[in-house]
């Protein structure tokens, strides 16, 4: 009767646990996160997103008072900055660029966290040392019109933009400055410098920003642009006589990784957060709200493309001012 008993009694006590589908890992954070009973998050996701992110996650952990700080990569480091000269932490987490995450790392305002999710996430997809992991992706690619662009006559690679019959046709935003340090990476410097310096004497069109390109080729004012995939897939659906190349090599991809702030004041509701983004469900949801998740085997879609991916790394950051200051000499003389 009292090993019944105590077998009972042990039942009892993981129930919650079993039942809530949690380990010892979420339980232990759970625990913390009940007595913080808060989370801030400084972010430049859109304010749509993040109030569709916190949603479900306050579906799931309804103890947890979400809390967001909403602008610009750059504004939001230089916020950090000026906090930290006058020895405050506001922030519990950040989802800012690779060039400013790198620059937090390096200023010591982030700490590690190896969440169990990010196992599945493959290299260059997540910091070596646990830093930060992408939660979702921008592909970096060559779009056109239909209108305009027959599909056989259509580039298949990044050398074909550079055919005459193309001179003054291609858009692209005058601040591709990571996609330029990124395809210099991924092909070495030489070849890199080479083709960047043929690209601008097809006298490209610069204008600020991609969802401006895109919009701009869609309408007919260029025959094709340097647009983010995901962009021109809701515009396909939507009836926009535009496509997208999807054998280029490579296909540079801007990462948005989340990090945990390293005096975070509610640290175990930030990595019960991050937990749940990079999670299958998380990952769903960045899915269903029209962004290009991080993890594998989520957007089967996109995966089925074949893309030949090249993550832009943070460190890249490192050398940020000399690929900006080298872009603007050869794109706009």
């Amino acid at each position: 009767m009292t090993l019944i008993l105590a077998l009972l009694f042990a039942i009892q006590m993981t129930l919650p646990a079993v039942l809530l589908g949690q380990d010892a890992h979420t339980a232990k954070l759970m625990e913390g996160a009940k007595k913080e009973g808060r989370l801030v998050w400084y972010t430049s996701t859109s304010v749509e997103d993040i109030t569709r992110l916190f949603a479900a996650f306050n579906k799931r952990y309804p103890f947890i008072k979400t809390e967001f700080s909403n602008a610009g990569s750059a504004r939001l480091y230089n916020r950090i900055l000026n906090e930290s000269r006058v020895g405050k932490v506001f922030f519990d987490l950040v989802a800012v660029r690779g060039v400013e995450t790198q620059q937090l790392i390096n200023g010591g305002f982030l700490q590690p966290y190896a969440s169990p999710e990010s196992a599945a996430y493959p290299p260059g997809f997540k910091d070596a040392k646990g830093y930060w992991v992408d939660y979702f992706d921008a592909y970096n690619i060559v779009a056109y019109n239909t209108k305009l662009v027959p599909k056989e006559h259509a580039p298949k690679s990044w050398d074909d933009l550079l055919d005459p019959r193309w001179k003054g046709k291609i858009a692209m935003d005058e601040e591709m400055y990571s996609w330029y340090a990124a395809v210099s990476v991924a092909w070495g410097r030489e070849r890199a410098q080479r083709y960047m310096r043929a690209l601008a004497r097809q006298d490209i069109q610069l204008r600020s920003g991609q969802t401006l390109i895109a919009q701009l080729m869609a309408a007919g004012e260029f025959h094709m642009g340097m647009a983010l995939a995901h962009r021109i897939e809701r515009m396909k659906e939507q009836g926009a006589p535009v496509e997208w190349v999807t054998t280029l090599d490579p296909v540079t991809v801007s990462l948005h990784p989340i990090a945990v702030a390293a005096k975070a004041q509610n640290p175990n509701a930030a990595k019960l957060f991050i937990d749940f983004l990079l999670s299958k469900e998380g990952q769903q949801l960045v899915l269903a709200i029209g962004r290009t998740p991080a993890r594998p085997g989520i957007d089967t879609k996109m995966q089925a493309k074949n893309l030949k991916l090249f993550p832009i790394s943070p460190e890249l950051g490192e050398q940020y001012n000399k690929y900006q200051k080298e872009f603007r000499e050869i794109f706009r003389q």
